[in-house]
């Protein structure tokens, strides 16, 4: 489950410590595997027969399931697993460790958004160096893109969340509504649904940097581009400014549900059809199902919409991979586990409860993709989300301190969605407080 389907807290002493490492290197270990021998998966076997014991921090659901699977299928390994907490509770302990040297975990999870925070620190072992660069064709552009930084290889991917439509399908069918295909189709949905009841509404955002980042995404934008300490962002261009072009009239007409994601009322509104829909990573299902049991029957899923009417493009939303920590002393058997979990028997418990691969073959496989989901009144809904996941855009990529970027998102465009007025102000405020930490960081940031 990615952390992005949680709001973000202000965590100013970890995204200091985090860009003030940029400088320096990492303490621990260099990341050399067991015996010296590096640049084979063959050294990755070697200490897979070897064994030993080696700490694992997640957060995941099916974390403890995959470590006993994985330690009855290999009982010469320990494997210690720690949830450390989430969002940045999790980060700033593992970041905490890093700096001191000692009590990082061998192998930690990490979110696409902010793997490149703790890659381009020189804090994780660089993947290549096993081989593992031959699995590239075994999982979905998008994803393998995401751990790849500054040309290394920094985890598998793990899971995957290219967006649908999730939308209250009894609702829409009671106001004669069909599920929108453009954009423009969706803001009319909303006129309409909160005109027959204003106490409905087409979806809900206060304002969150992963759901803006995703949008901007599917739209074609490509704010953040890093190349070592030269970083641009550009958060008017073309595609940002196609997404508020449509996002505006949502904030400025009061269509948008005023309920934070992931609170209490939010669950709630999903429940009762105050909330009607969202855009949401494939993820989504695994939510509603567990937390959203007065939706049952009356939810379905769509593409989600394009601004021209033709074939469906998205972005993801969410996603994270587990990344070899240099400071580990076993980095080898630790990127055995990486390989165990996210290329080997691993996927079935992880896909087992509820999670969305980011493996092609079992994105394919018929026993996943046909099948019938109950909640969505028996909807062959992976069909939708595994043909989402081949409609990923390509090119985008995180800024090196997003975790920070995430933090002030809050302070600067919600402040747009809290008045009621247009997004790309609140942008151009956001663009700029993130050009100038990140010079005052180190980094030379332009405004694009």
């Amino acid at each position: 489950m990615s952390l992005t389907k949680r709001r973000w807290k202000a965590a100013a002493a970890l995204t200091f410590a985090l860009a003030t490492a940029l400088a320096g290197c990492s303490s621990g270990g260099n990341g050399t595997a067991q015996g010296g021998a590096t640049g084979t998966q063959e050294a990755v076997d070697a200490a897979l027969r070897e064994g030993g014991e080696i700490t694992y921090w997640s957060w995941t659901p099916s974390a403890k399931a995959q470590v006993e699977a994985f330690q009855k299928e290999f009982p010469n390994v320990k494997v210690n697993y720690v949830n450390a907490g989430t969002g940045n509770d999790h980060y700033t302990k593992l970041q905490n460790a890093i700096k001191a040297g000692s009590g990082a975990p061998d192998v930690a999870q990490v979110e696409y958004q902010a793997l490149p925070q703790f890659a381009l620190t020189g804090s994780l072992v660089d993947l290549g160096q096993y081989g593992f660069n031959a699995f590239e064709d075994d999982y979905t552009p998008s994803t393998w893109n995401s751990v790849k930084v500054g040309g290394g290889l920094f985890g598998l991917p793990q899971d995957s969340g290219p967006m649908a439509l999730f939308y209250n399908k009894q609702l829409f069918d009671q106001h004669g509504i069909a599920a929108p295909t453009t954009w423009a189709e969706y803001v009319e949905a909303g006129k309409k649904l909160h005109a027959a009841d204003p106490t409905k509404y087409i979806t809900n955002d206060t304002g969150e940097a992963g759901f803006a980042n995703s949008m901007i995404w599917q739209a074609g934008g490509r704010p953040f581009k890093t190349d070592g300490k030269s970083v641009t962002i550009n958060l008017q261009d073309e595609g940002t400014k196609k997404w508020t072009s449509v996002w505006n009239q949502l904030v400025e007409q009061k269509l948008l549900a005023p309920i934070p994601s992931w609170s209490d009322a939010w669950y709630k509104a999903l429940g009762d059809g105050t909330i009607a829909s969202l855009v949401s990573g494939a993820w989504m299902p695994g939510v509603l199902e567990s937390s959203v049991k007065d939706g049952a029957g009356k939810w379905a899923v769509a593409p989600v919409p394009t601004y021209d009417g033709g074939a469906p493009v998205t972005g993801e939303n969410g996603g994270s991979t587990q990344s070899v920590l240099k400071q580990s002393s076993k980095p080898a058997l630790a990127a055995a586990f990486v390989r165990w979990l996210n290329n080997g028997n691993g996927v079935k418990p992880f896909v087992d409860s509820g999670g969305f691969p980011a493996t092609k073959a079992d994105l394919e496989s018929p026993a996943f993709k046909d099948e019938e989901t109950p909640y969505f009144g028996g909807q062959k809904a992976n069909q939708i989300l595994t043909a989402a996941a081949e409609q990923v855009s390509t090119g985008w990529s995180y800024l090196p301190y997003q975790i920070y970027a995430n933090t002030i998102f809050g302070d600067t465009v919600g402040k747009s969605y809290a008045g009621g007025t247009a997004i790309d102000p609140g942008l151009a405020d956001w663009q700029k407080a993130l050009v100038d930490y990140g010079n005052q960081q180190g980094f030379t940031v332009n405004a694009g």
